[in-house]
């Protein structure tokens, strides 16, 4: 399982521009790069495409032969992704604004975007806290880097291949890729059944509950502040926007990893699996009013989706997707399924046998039950052959 571990770069006063020029002179050679590939209609990267005639090119433009690859790479890779998202919709119909605005100019690099390191080009000095990275200006020794404990002994015992160089707001920094042994995991003795929403973040079938409050509190406050910071247009309130930028996005992050954390702990102490709702397309399936779609589209559930699924790798802990369809409406007692058991968000009232539950509650007991029906029914026959 690959994990990255985020480091700070402290570089000096003569390193640090020597990091920022070999940035800016890598994208600038992408961008290059990334139009002659437009051109000529060759966006990949074998010898008789972008390699074939953009190798020479690149070194010529100060870049040795490893960050050359890196850059060919990099260009193929964002051909591949634009190529993608085409097929699955995701930039529109054929002859939509948006989709013959993407595939009629190249792709653009900016000036500071990440740039890839393998082990050729960085070594990492771990007692020394420190590493030696390949720039135009030749080889930079000593460059200090700082993490939690952590973090350092996973990148001692785990990390493998490439790292990334980033520069963001005036801040250096590698994220470097951990190869991480997954535990085995174990037959589950039942599922417990999350249900993600907005008004509680995660609901669980065996109690527990994430209320939303806090973290939707928090994002009404930060939009409030940037619409005045906006609104204002000075330079002081320009610079305090770029300050708070992402803000937003580090808390609901952090919020995410608590949530998450809970419950693969509760699961994995009794012997459950997890059981999650496939959300994937909620967006462009639902249609809300004007004022709701700013909480839908600020809703991290694919964040808290993907940190329970790699939490539970780690532990060994099952995890299922299941369809969520009527889990909101179907009593999760005799599975009676109606509209108007869904009294109002958080009460539900079954019309058949007349339970009344907490309706996230309940919609989390029908996941549960849709997990352990996925699980079973994914696992191989135990009968015995008949002779």
């Amino acid at each position: 399982m690959k994990i990255v571990v985020q480091v700070r770069l402290m570089p000096d006063a003569v390193q640090a521009p020597a990091l920022s020029a070999t940035l800016h002179a890598a994208n600038e050679a992408a961008n290059w790069l990334s139009a002659e590939a437009h051109a000529r209609g060759e966006k990949d990267r074998t010898r008789k495409a972008l390699q074939g005639f953009a190798y020479a090119a690149l070194k010529e433009r100060g870049l040795s032969a490893q960050p050359a690859l890196h850059v060919l790479r990099k260009v193929a890779d964002a051909y591949t992704t634009l190529r993608a998202s085409v097929r699955a919709g995701n930039l529109g119909k054929p002859g939509s604004k948006r989709r013959v605005k993407a595939e009629s100019k190249p792709v653009q690099f900016r000036p500071d975007a990440a740039q890839p390191y393998d082990d050729r080009c960085l070594s990492w000095q771990y007692d020394a806290g420190t590493v030696s990275v390949w720039t135009t200006a030749g080889r930079l020794p000593g460059v200090r880097f700082a993490c939690s404990e952590q973090a350092r002994k996973m990148l001692i015992e785990h990390r493998k291949g490439e790292s990334d160089l980033v520069h963001r707001d005036g801040a250096w920094f590698l994220i470097a890729t951990c190869e991480i042994p997954e535990a085995e995991q174990y037959e589950p003795d039942g599922f417990v059944g999350v249900d993600l929403g907005i008004v509680s973040i995660a609901t669980v079938s065996t109690g527990y509950r994430a209320a939303g409050r806090g973290l939707n509190r928090h994002r009404k406050r930060q939009r409030d502040l940037r619409k005045k910071l906006q609104a204002k247009g000075t330079k002081s309130a320009r610079r305090r926007l770029k300050k708070r930028s992402r803000k937003e996005h580090r808390h609901a992050a952090n919020v995410n990893h608590i949530i998450s954390k809970k419950i693969v702990t509760e699961a994995e102490r009794t012997s459950h699996g997890i059981a999650l709702e496939d959300l994937g397309g909620i967006r462009q399936r639902v249609r809300l009013r004007k004022p709701q779609r700013v909480t839908l589209h600020s809703w991290a559930f694919a964040q808290l989706g993907s940190f329970l699924e790699y939490k539970a790798r780690r532990a060994g802990v099952p995890l299922v997707y299941v369809d969520p369809a009527y889990t909101s409406q179907q009593c999760s007692e005799c599975h009676h399924v109606e509209e108007k058991n869904r009294v109002d968000q958080a009460r539900f009232v079954c019309r058949n046998c007349g339970v009344v539950a907490h309706a996230d509650r309940n919609a989390s007991r029908n996941i549960a039950h849709r997990g352990e029906a996925v699980w079973i029914a994914g696992r191989e026959s135990r009968v015995p052959v008949t002779p």
